[in-house]
């Protein structure tokens, strides 16, 4: 019998928001397929936590490298080097506003080959309000083609499923649509494989409207999606309102009305169980894989994942 994934959006916001309590298992169509191939994003400081990645992670897994401003290169490089070490595939971020100019963009791109054997990265604009440098957004680091000259096989570019208000001020979705249309044109000519990761979302909603969107506006990249992985409420609305995300905010908010929930951590496992439903539905859906971010922790999120794995090896 098919999922009627409508009802089960609606069902997973009344469990979001406190007012229903799910039986064991009465959210979940596939979503062991649906994690299968998870990604998942780390920064030096949060992975020297970490005694062994291959102790939490299945061998091979994608490991985003988040660049903040400040952190010093030989940090991502040296996280880059010790990931690959351990059974992983390194994808370090290159926000483009930290970036000073080519000849950084190239000593970055040699010191990732060269010492961690880095053939994938994340291009986005960055979260810096000016430029440090030659480029502000991550077009220009793609019109530059040193990743092109480079050899790079894998480059990703961030999606924004509730809009982005740094590149669209009014909170329409004008600037982000017009740049990813153009990426979707510019990997019809480029020689490595792109996709879109975007930011964490809590509503399926609207995530699903956005996936539909920009697909039939002829943006055919497929669609990592943004999931924040098991973490307390508290914790996910303070990472809500500085990321500003939107109509999930209002989900998250909706559930801290009740001060029992706050005492409950929160789990992505009915959101991901929506998206696979919907997925169930129609197979042609853009969303081809997850991405946690790990705001509780990276040892939370990837427990959790490693649960769902676990449900379908044991079938």
């Amino acid at each position: 019998m098919g999922v009627n994934f409508m009802a089960l959006i609606h069902r997973f916001r009344s469990v979001l928001s406190g007012e229903e309590t799910p039986r064991d298992g009465s959210l979940r169509p596939d979503i062991s397929s649906f994690v299968e191939g998870f990604s998942i994003e780390t920064m030096p400081r949060t992975a020297q936590k970490i005694a062994d990645f291959s102790a939490i992670l299945p061998a091979g897994t994608r490991v985003y490298i988040a660049h903040i401003d400040g952190t010093p290169i030989e940090d991502m490089v040296a996280t880059a080097a010790r990931l690959r070490r351990e059974g992983f595939n390194p994808m370090p971020h290159f926000p483009a506003r930290i970036i000073r100019d080519r000849a950084t963009l190239d000593d970055w791109i040699a010191r990732y080959q060269g010492e961690a054997a880095v053939d994938q990265a994340l291009l986005l604009g960055g979260g810096v309000t000016t430029p440090h440098g030659d480029f502000d957004s991550a077009i220009q680091l793609l019109e530059s083609d040193a990743f092109g000259e480079a050899g790079f096989r894998r480059l990703h570019v961030a999606g924004h499923p509730e809009g982005n208000r740094d590149i669209d001020p009014d909170g329409g979705s004008r600037n982000v649509d017009s740049a990813l249309k153009w990426k979707s044109n510019f990997a019809k000519h480029s020689d490595a494989q792109m996709a879109i990761v975007t930011q964490f979302t809590f509503d399926p909603e609207p995530v699903i409207a956005w996936a539909n969107g920009i697909k039939a506006a002829g943006v055919d990249l497929p669609v990592h999606i943004g999931i924040a992985g098991p973490a307390k409420l508290q914790t996910l609305i303070r990472f809500a309102v500085a990321c500003g995300v939107g109509p999930s905010l209002k989900v998250l908010q909706k559930r801290a009305t009740d001060v029992t929930n706050l005492l409950l951590p929160y789990e992505p496992t009915d959101l991901v169980a929506a998206l696979a439903a919907h997925k169930a539905a129609d197979p042609s859906f853009n969303i081809e894989q997850l991405h946690l971010f790990p705001l509780g922790g990276i040892a939370a999120s990837a427990g959790w994942a490693r649960a769902q794995l676990k449900d379908v090896a044991h079938g």
